[in-house]
């Protein structure tokens, strides 16, 4: 059985500063055997990981499109930001990958994909799999609502910490069986129990960073 983390950075993502070789030291200290490495904007990362690494890693990237971020998993090769909602998706199935949403119906994140788009994709059967815990989701109602859209649309179910540092590693994952394919992922993940804590003074500690940024010194 593996331990999947489905949702990790490295500093390939402009917001992290993790190693990539610093991030698989820690998964293998924390028995995390599975990663879905997916940089904001590239999968060279992960490319050039995979080719290296002790532990299984899917080759994935969260691509920003004009309505909110989209994730490819089994990609062969970078999907550049920018694009439609309609061809992040195209090209994301052109590559014989999948298409998976992360963080769906968090309201405290810009880059979460707007409601009416998910809920589209969904009903339109675009959508592969849906990431139902995030670690760094600040509000139970968003998971809850995540969980509702996967059970209507008998969508599988991932999870993981969307960790940008090494601390995060360890406290989400699935146990799922072991697969080659990217059928035979969705078969696994069915089979799947997620783990999962949310790291909100983590979350808590981003925003204010990015807030502070808006505030000026009084003189």
């Amino acid at each position: 059985m593996l331990k999947a983390d489905l949702h990790v950075h490295t500093n390939y993502s402009m917001d992290s500063n993790t190693q990539p070789k610093d991030l698989i030291s820690k998964c293998v200290e924390k028995g995390i055997n599975c990663i879905s490495l997916c940089d904001h904007g590239t999968a060279e990362g992960a490319l050039m990981l995979a080719k290296e690494s002790p532990i299984k890693i899917i080759i994935s990237e969260e691509v920003l499109t004009p309505h909110g971020e989209i994730m490819g998993m089994f990609l062969k090769e970078s999907i550049p930001s920018g694009i439609s909602v309609d061809e992040c998706v195209s090209r994301i199935k052109a590559q014989g990958a999948l298409v998976c949403i992360p963080h769906p119906y968090d309201g405290l994140r810009g880059s979460a994909l707007i409601d009416t788009e998910l809920e589209r994709l969904a009903s339109e059967g675009k959508i592969d799999v849906l990431e139902v815990f995030n670690s760094r989701t600040l509000l139970n109602g968003s998971l809850k609502k995540a969980r509702k859209l996967a059970k209507q649309y008998d969508l599988p179910m991932s999870a993981g910490t969307d960790s940008h540092t090494l601390p995060e590693i360890g406290t989400t994952y699935v146990t799922m069986p072991d697969f080659n394919t990217p059928k035979e992922f969705i078969a696994a993940l069915r089979q799947g129990r997620i783990t999962g804590r949310q790291n909100r003074m983590v979350r808590i500690r981003a925003l204010i960073r990015k807030l502070s940024k808006y505030i000026k010194p009084e003189k």
